[in-house]
């Protein structure tokens, strides 16, 4: 890195949910939690690990701004449906040595926050869910 300013900054992010804008997002995150099996080795005090298997999960941050979330999911899994999503995540930072965009498939929420509020308290909703795979639409490649 010849540069602190090349660190990019989540206020550059933006997301898009089945290619809608999702301008009140203020966070996104999405990881895959391996499942590692120990496997023993002969010869070797220390064990080994193979990957089995990988779960997927993430949590869309919104200010309560509007009702998008009931609309997309409260009204699906009321009338019984396992309602799916692609969430598109894109972090653009100026100065940053490019931007990256990664596609989330198969994004099923895990709840639904009716309501939460209080008095002098900003609105915020968040939504964890969990997905299926990912693909990068974009990278960032490394530079020396």
């Amino acid at each position: 890195m010849d540069s602190a300013k090349r660190a990019m900054s989540g206020t550059h992010g933006s997301v898009w949910l089945d290619n809608d804008l999702v301008s009140e997002c203020y966070g996104l995150q999405a990881k895959g939690a391996f499942n590692k099996e120990d496997i023993p080795m002969c010869g070797s005090m220390g064990n080994d690990f193979k990957i089995k298997s990988v779960k997927y999960t993430g949590s869309l941050k919104l200010y309560k701004v509007n009702s998008r979330m009931a609309i997309k999911v409260g009204e699906a899994i009321r009338a019984g449906k396992d309602v799916r999503f692609n969430v598109i995540s894109k972090l653009a930072d100026p100065d940053a040595y490019g931007a990256e965009r990664v596609s989330l498939k198969g994004v099923s929420f895990d709840d639904l926050t009716l309501a939460d509020w209080e008095a002098d308290v900003t609105g915020k909703v968040e939504c964890p869910f969990t997905f299926t795979d990912f693909e990068y639409l974009d990278k960032v490649e490394v530079r020396t």
